[in-house]
């Protein structure tokens, strides 16, 4: 499968698949007649690729763990802790944006308790 049909099927934007062979993670890619050819391997981490995107990971993030995941056979370990490392970090913001919520509640509730006790005079 060309770059512009993964890109179209899979919904993949060609930055992100120009970047992917970029990094040298296109074992399995191969180039026939000048344009590069994915197998479903390379779809597959095509698909990692995009979830780790989706989670947070910065590019270099994506890329280290991609070379992780490719060139060491240990490396279980190494991108357990990064996904939850990545994992605290989401939990800590979403924590944060609750704190956030509660305060605007507060707000809210402040204005319509002001409001009903201006109607009652």
């Amino acid at each position: 499968m060309t770059i512009n049909k993964a890109s179209e099927r899979y919904n993949i934007p060609l930055d992100i698949l120009h970047e992917y062979e970029r990094w040298g993670l296109c074992g399995a890619v191969k180039k026939v007649m000048g344009v590069w050819q994915y197998d479903d391997t390379d779809l597959e981490r095509l698909g990692l690729i995009m979830t780790l995107h989706d989670i947070g990971f910065e590019n270099a993030e994506i890329e280290t763990y991609m070379k992780l995941l490719l060139e060491q056979k240990n490396s279980d370990d190494r991108r357990l802790k990064m996904l939850d490392q990545k994992r605290r970090t989401l939990l800590d913001d979403i924590h944060f944006c609750e704190k956030q919520v509660s305060k605007l509640d507060y707000l809210r509730y402040q204005i319509r308790n002001n409001k009903k006790n201006e109607e009652n005079i």
